[in-house]
């Protein structure tokens, strides 16, 4: 497993990121049908099993050999978890402050904070197409932004932006770390695995919020659904994030993990009745539309190479 998914092409890349957006997009309406844990114990608890989920999962994918690995990987690995840790928590948090939509939309701001920070931080130079399609989507994310902001929903958007931070920060990490690997003769050192790091994350993120939890009043039925939540809304599809970045480019990432605010905003309007509003789904239409016409222009554009080449990573956004 562990090869065939270290060796994915472009396009197979692509279509894994949209499965990992639908699996993320899950945690909003999830969240809407607990019945009593609250806030910071909701947080606490879908770390938990994140963490608890990992322990398992790595060691079976890539043997023990792996807490040998993240003991010798240096401070790239613990500076990914963190941003991991920030991005659990204050996604949680903010979900308990305002709306689904408005913490999904918030979310839509990470492309354009990816794109500048890999554009600084690797020298990363974007494509025509790829800045059209942040400044498009940006008219979309603020379309939705002041609608929200004249709702009242101050604190949870401030909360949310700290996720498109903390994963602009890790995505040209991931990315720095891959092309510090391929160097510029394309013989550098092997790369760092960061997989370990959304463990890391996962276990900054229970410790920190245990003390804020208290008193815990989740029931059975909020546990059962956090468990599923920390498995396979987090843990998993994290992991195939990264992996992920392994072919695409940060920004590449970032755009196509937009699609999450389309996913969550329909499922928390089918399952928990938080019906969007007309700037909504408005400025929906366009940061989705420019992730899918990004998208199509590159791939018209991109060389046309053997579907089994699977060792070159792609740099193009």
């Amino acid at each position: 497993m562990q090869t065939k998914l270290m060796k994915l092409t472009h396009g197979r890349a692509v279509a894994l990121m949209v499965l990992v957006a639908l699996l993320w997009s899950t945690a909003g309406v999830v969240t809407r049908h607990l019945e009593a844990a609250r806030a910071f114990e909701v947080t606490f608890w879908r770390s938990f099993f994140t963490a608890m989920a990992l322990l398992v999962i790595l060691p079976l994918w890539q043997g023990r050999a792996i807490w040998a690995r993240m003991a010798r990987a240096g401070w790239v690995l613990w500076a990914s978890g963190a941003c991991w840790a920030i991005m659990f928590t204050a996604f949680m948090v903010a979900l308990t402050l305002t709306t689904v939509a408005n913490v999904l939309i918030t979310l839509a701001a990470g492309p354009l904070l990816t794109a500048l920070v890999s554009r600084f931080v690797t020298g990363h130079r974007l494509p025509g197409r790829t800045w059209t399609a942040i400044v498009v989507a940006g008219a979309g994310i603020g379309s939705m932004f002041v609608s929200q902001l004249a709702a009242g929903s101050v604190a949870g958007t401030l909360v949310a932006f700290c996720v498109p931070m903390a994963a602009a920060a890790n995505w040209t990490l991931v990315q720095r770390n891959r092309l510090k690997a391929h160097g510029d003769s394309g013989q550098g050192s092997p790369p760092i695995d960061l997989v370990p790091a959304v463990l890391v994350g996962a276990l900054i993120s229970t410790l920190l919020t245990l003390p804020l939890a208290w008193p815990m009043a989740a029931s059975g039925h909020d546990l059962l659904l956090l468990a599923g939540l920390g498995t396979f809304q987090l843990a998993v599809p994290c992991v195939l994030s990264v992996v992920c970045a392994r072919v695409l480019s940060a920004p590449e990432v970032s755009l196509l993990a937009l699609l999450e605010v389309l996913f969550g905003t329909l499922l928390a309007w089918a399952g928990a009745g938080e019906a969007p509003g007309g700037n909504v789904l408005w400025g929906g239409t366009l940061v989705i539309g420019a992730l899918l016409v990004n998208e199509y222009l590159g791939w018209r554009s991109r060389p046309k190479a053997s579907e089994t080449d699977t060792e070159r990573p792609s740099i193009v956004a």
